[in-house]
């Protein structure tokens, strides 16, 4: 239980908060400190200080405006601290990072007393490499970052571009810049930014000449330091992967706040999701056999270096032989079930026989040739440590980051191909599995891809049953009012506390919900798209600040062109600049007392902070019900299907449910804001689910035209 001591400082410090706001105490947030404080509060010790009770997850639904953010601050902070615990806060967005770093945590140590030192935590590539760069610069032959697929072929750099980087250096060794890319004055493009940094395969810690001076690992040091960590959800999952602790702290000691956790469903499958492309990596395979007579010569012949060398080709050519095969199998499977598709989805996630038989072969024969592959990676770190006197040191160090990309790729071709030569477990969730045709120089790719459709297994074995606690909140954690697929996406305990809290706003005199009187609904997508585009045109006219959400770039693009050239001239286009970009330039234009309108997707549906007169209208052009030939949707729709369950109204429905009340969510941002949602789809009135869907939207007051 809570100790009488931590009630006491936790309703201080809430009082505190309240008078340093000047604001009055919140329902919703109230209830919030509780619910958090009582889940971590309650949990139970052995004499190691290693939790014992299982009660030690919660899932709140915090409305916006609630205050959410201080309110998991308030509780967990002195609660984690009493079980000597560190925090990590855990978002799906940069936003709310830089929120949490540069507002609400320095605001929680100037109203309490608890000077709590917290840091940023980023992944490998957020940072400078010295090495990488100095070896970019001294050779545009960059052997180490031998492209895999011609969509990474190493740029080519200009007198400029050589330029710009000595200059980033020279920033770097004068410590005018802490080599964190996040700092530098000007944005830099990925692909600048790519032979600059490292990643794990690549860095050879220690060893490096450069490690005391490493901008990763002062950071990582730093870690160690901080009470408070705020992290991402790729982050957190990363350091799952690699077994808990390598990156973060350890998560048996660790309390997590999942900010924006509706989120972490969907990026948990994409880390177990891999991709292969057959063409491409028959090229890259027999292009590695000069890389490795390099490696030879280079070595003198050294007979471990040769041993294992030798040892790679046999496998080597049965990844080539299956390889073949596979590519023949899926250009013929091409042809014969859907010559003008782009894309071939296996039914259920089961791979047809033949191509199982091929990928089981080449993950057999990439298993061995990655073990060799790094048995070769540990000799070079035996040479760095001085232990294989016959290869130097600073060959060592060139060829160590070249063989971990070999492994690398090694591994990750041995993992797609075990996902296509296995079967699934009938009594979990199945593997969606499909490939993709390319254009590609050589003609077409066919790249195979696999993802699981939910990762609940996966996070109750490496985060829940390990975790210390974990807070797990949004203003979307619900579909249809409830949080049972919330509760089975993410594999939660069934008895798992989970609280629906009030927002503050008064939805009915503040906002409207209007559904026009729409002639055609989008079953019928060119005639609704074409009444989208009138409406849009009769009623912007009059509009200041507006926010149309779509659901496919090719019926925003037409819309756009529909458009009158007035108004067109005021619309701000996805695609057309970056979303930052964007809503800067919108908000500039409203400051202006211009008209502006955004015209979005789906990625503008959530993360878009518009408060007061930026926003007062958010048009949403259909229901945002998910992509139909979406693989991983429709391979879960059939796995309930299958299972005698309705998949529209278990998996379908409730999702959707769940973007349309974050779309709505754009409008109000704080109690003073007005404005109204126009919904130009008639199924929300017409359709059975529609009800339902209404019902879980926030208290609008309901405009529905005949």
């Amino acid at each position: 239980m809570l100790s009488n001591s931590l009630k006491k400082l936790i309703q201080t410090s809430y009082r505190q908060f309240l008078e340093h706001r000047n604001l009055k105490p919140r329902f919703g947030q109230k209830q919030m400190i509780a619910h958090v404080a009582r889940t971590l509060g309650s949990i139970e010790t052995d004499h190691n200080n290693e939790r014992k009770s299982q009660q030690h997850l919660c899932v709140i639904e915090a409305g916006t405006g609630t205050g959410k953010t201080m309110a998991y601050l308030l509780s967990a902070v002195p609660i984690a601290r009493d079980k000597g615990c560190k925090l990590v806060l855990s978002t799906a967005t940069v936003a709310l990072q830089e929120q949490l770093i540069n507002k609400d945590l320095p605001e929680l140590n100037n109203i309490t007393d608890w000077s709590c030192n917290y840091i940023l935590a980023k992944g490998r590539g957020r940072y400078f490499c010295v090495l990488q760069a100095q070896k970019y610069l001294e050779s545009q032959d960059d052997l180490g970052q031998m492209a895999l697929y011609e969509d990474e072929q190493a740029l080519k750099i200009d007198e400029q571009t050589i330029a710009y980087y000595r200059s980033m250096m020279s920033s770097y060794t004068s410590g005018e810049w802490d080599g964190d890319r996040d700092s530098l004055t000007a944005e830099i493009e990925e692909s600048l930014w790519r032979p600059l940094t490292s990643d794990h395969t690549r860095c050879t810690n220690r060893h490096c000449d450069h490690f005391n001076a490493c901008p990763f690992y002062k950071a990582r040091d730093a870690l160690d330091k901080a009470d408070i960590i705020v992290a991402n959800h790729d982050l957190v999952l990363a350091d799952l992967a690699l077994g808990g602790g390598a990156i973060l702290p350890d998560p048996a000691s660790t309390v997590y706040v999942f900010d924006e956790a509706h989120h972490l469903g969907d990026k948990a499958t994409g880390h177990f999701a891999y991709n292969l492309r057959l063409k491409g990596s028959l090229k890259w395979i027999k292009a590695s056999i000069r890389q490795l007579d390099q490696l030879i010569d280079e070595t003198d012949q050294h007979p471990t270096i040769v041993q294992y060398v030798e040892r790679m080709e046999l496998p080597r050519r049965d990844i080539e032989a299956a390889l073949e095969q596979w590519l023949h199998l899926a250009r013929e499977l091409f042809t014969s079930q859907q010559p003008d598709r782009d894309r071939l989805r296996f039914a259920n996630g089961l791979v047809p026989d033949a191509l199982r038989v091929q990928a089981a072969a080449v993950a057999a024969a990439a298993e061995k040739w990655a073990l060799k592959a790094e048995q070769i990676v540990d000799v070079l770190k035996e040479a760095l440590d001085g232990s294989v006197a016959e290869i130097d040191r600073d060959l060592a160090e060139r060829w160590y980051p070249v063989m971990g990309v070999i492994w690398s790729r090694g591994q990750a071709m041995y993992w797609l191909s075990q996902s296509y030569a296995s079967f699934d477990d009938p009594k979990q969730t199945p593997v969606a599995r499909w490939i993709n045709a390319l254009d590609s120089l050589d003609g077409t790719d066919f790249e195979c891809r696999s993802c699981p459709v939910s990762a609940a297994d996966t996070l109750k074995e490496h985060l829940w049953d390990n975790c210390f606690a974990a807070v797990l909140t949004s203003a979307t954690m619900t579909a249809l009012g409830r949080f049972d697929r919330t509760i089975s996406d993410l594999g939660l305990p069934a008895d798992t506390l989970c609280a629906q809290l009030p927002s503050p706003f008064d939805y009915a005199n503040a906002a409207s919900l209007v559904i026009p009187a729409m002639k055609v609904d989008p079953s019928k997508p060119a005639e609704h798209t074409e009444e989208v585009s009138s409406y849009l045109n009769a009623q912007l006219g009059d509009a200041t600040a507006v926010l149309v959400l779509f659901s496919s770039w090719k019926q925003m693009n037409t819309v756009l062109e529909a458009l009158s050239a007035k108004i067109r001239e005021d619309v701000l286009a996805q695609g057309d600049l970056s979303k930052n970009e964007i809503l800067r330039r919108h908000r500039q234009r409203i400051d202006d007392n211009k008209r502006s309108i955004i015209f979005g997707l789906a990625s503008f549906s959530e993360g878009v902070d518009l408060p007061g007169d930026y926003l007062t209208q958010v048009i949403i052009t259909k229901l945002p019900f998910g992509v139909p030939d979406d693989p991983v949707d429709a391979t879960m729709s059939e796995w309930i299907e299958n299972s005698g369950g309705n998949a529209f109204m278990q998996w379908t429905v409730p999702a959707a449910s769940m973007r349309l009340t974050q779309s709505v969510g754009r409008l109000l941002r704080s109690e003073t804001d007005r404005g109204k949602v126009i919904l130009l789809d008639r199924r929300v009135v017409t359709r059975r689910y529609g009800r339902q869907l209404l019902d879980a939207l926030p208290p609008f007051r309901r405009q529905i035209e005949h």
